[in-house]
């Protein structure tokens, strides 16, 4: 019996020894692994609202003047009534210039010789009416008919050479019509008159 315990109390003093190799729980320097060093990964920068505007469409599109006059220019089908060919030179006008770049102007000639000239001029600083009642033309004036949407008409003639200026926006149609007579120059603008209109309502 003796000899059962002396061998039990052998077996617990031998486990005890053996369990004293491992860490001291106490110890820290034995207990814990070396730290793994983390990375110092850089915070992501937080994420804004702002979305970045490209230079296209910071400034507005500027308009085409010169497109804009050349719309509201009449065509050789606009006046192909009145028997007349595309022609060199132009009728003598009363308006004063506008901005040149933005300017056009077409010229056809009657099979007498009388001259039918049409000029488009934008004004893009300032009112186009404005710019017909500032105008001041050498002659006398003469009365066609009201044309519905604009915002300024007048027509002068000086001798046989008839002007008539219609406004509306940026927009100044003036139509010069030189012929053998006076009558035969404001009867050809009267026949003209609704073309320039539709030409110009036409146009924002």
């Amino acid at each position: 019996m003796r000899h059962r315990q002396a061998i039990a109390l052998a077996a617990v003093a031998f486990v005890g020894l053996t369990g004293c190799d491992g860490p001291d729980p106490n110890n820290l320097e034995t207990y814990y692994d070396d730290p793994v060093p983390t990375s110092s990964a850089v915070p992501a920068a937080p994420k804004t609202s702002e979305v970045p505007v490209s230079p296209a469409k910071a400034a507005p599109a500027q308009p085409d003047l010169g497109g804009l006059a050349q719309r509201a220019l009449l065509s050789d089908a606009d006046v192909a009534e009145e028997g007349v060919q595309p022609g060199s030179g132009e009728a003598s006008g009363c308006l004063a210039d506008g901005p040149s770049a933005a300017g056009r102007t077409a010229t056809w000639r009657y099979p007498s010789g009388s001259v039918l000239s049409h000029r488009v001029v934008v004004f893009p600083d300032r009112s186009a009416a404005r710019a017909v009642a500032e105008n001041e033309c050498a002659g006398k004036p003469v009365t066609v008919p009201v044309q519905a949407g604009v915002e300024r008409q007048q027509a002068w003639c000086d001798g046989k050479t008839c002007t008539v200026l219609l406004a509306k926006g940026l927009l100044v149609s003036e139509l010069t019509v030189s012929a053998s007579t006076e009558t035969r120059a404001v009867d050809a603008a009267k026949r003209l008159l609704p073309a320039m209109t539709a030409k110009l309502a036409a146009q924002p």
